[in-house]
């Protein structure tokens, strides 16, 4: 049995092409959302390249504007699935400009999208409920990073991650391939300041609600395992150069740290928080 033809691309909102062949305003738009935070931003897009993360995007109700093909005669089932009942207007993209948009040197993808921004609205974190745990990462500069977090996060049982400051962009597409598509299971926000954190966070306590702030620290002071890391938490993870801000620092109910043997001199960020998100769940699953 051959393979089932994709659906006719359909169009979308007035201006948008059935067809993309050269390189041309559109275009350029969406390879701006490449390497461009000010673009993504003031657009309120990305670009989300791979299958689990357009897998996982579309299985948690983000808003996909564009759905992007190459085009191919013979695509993959997946590919055929999500064109057949497609959740936004196609355009077929001419092959050369798809690998530039994937950023493959190898061929061009299947399938791209471009999709709106999630809102970053601290009532998205409201489903943590009072034992809940909320990551917070400081200041981070690598997206990888930042995308290794959210991937823990999502695997350990935390509710949401914040990033704070001024950091890499979380919608940043390395960001987006690091956590392996984990980036739309659950609540990411960038907010500028740590102030918004912490006025939430006694919003919920004046709700009644636990709210420790434990931070992590190579020189803490307290060990990770002796920490009490049950109940409702905001984990803190620091820059990956500089560790916290004086401000978070000020914030922790405590700075704990985790024990290190060899000549390492520190844990990478993702790791450290990673480590700490084990501990947590570790120690609710015995509790």
């Amino acid at each position: 049995m051959s393979p089932r033809r994709p659906a006719q691309p359909r169009r979308g909102r007035p201006g948008l092409p059935s067809r993309l062949e050269r390189r041309n305003a559109l275009f350029q738009q969406w390879q701006a959302l490449l390497g461009n935070r000010t673009k993504r931003t003031r657009s309120g897009e990305m670009l989300i390249q791979g299958v689990r993360p357009l897998t996982q995007a579309i299985a948690n109700g983000i808003e996909i504007r564009a759905l992007l093909s190459d085009g191919r005669e013979n695509p993959s089932t997946w590919a055929q699935q999500l064109l057949a009942d497609p959740p936004g207007p196609v355009v077929q993209v001419a092959p050369e400009l798809m690998a530039e948009l994937g950023e493959r040197e190898e061929g061009a993808p299947e399938l791209l999208a471009i999709a709106a921004l999630p809102a970053d609205d601290l009532t998205r974190l409201d489903a943590a409920g009072p034992d809940g745990v909320v990551v917070v990462f400081d200041r981070p500069t690598g997206p990888g990073n930042i995308g290794s977090l959210v991937r823990s996060a999502d695997a350990l049982g935390a509710q949401g991650v914040i990033i704070t400051g001024h950091a890499a962009d979380p919608w940043d597409p390395a960001a987006i391939r690091a956590s392996t598509g984990s980036m739309f299971a659950l609540p990411v926000l960038r907010l500028a300041s740590h102030r918004d954190v912490i006025d939430w966070v006694q919003q919920r306590r004046a709700a009644g609600e636990e709210r420790r702030i434990i931070g992590l620290d190579e020189a803490g002071g307290h060990l990770l395992a002796d920490t009490d890391l049950t109940g409702g938490l905001v984990l803190v993870v620091g820059n990956e150069t500089v560790g916290m801000s004086s401000a978070w620092r000020e914030a922790c109910d405590v700075i704990a740290e985790i024990p290190m043997q060899g000549s390492a001199s520190s844990l990478n960020a993702a790791a450290a928080g990673s480590i700490a998100l084990y501990e947590i769940d570790r120690q609710r699953r015995k509790a």
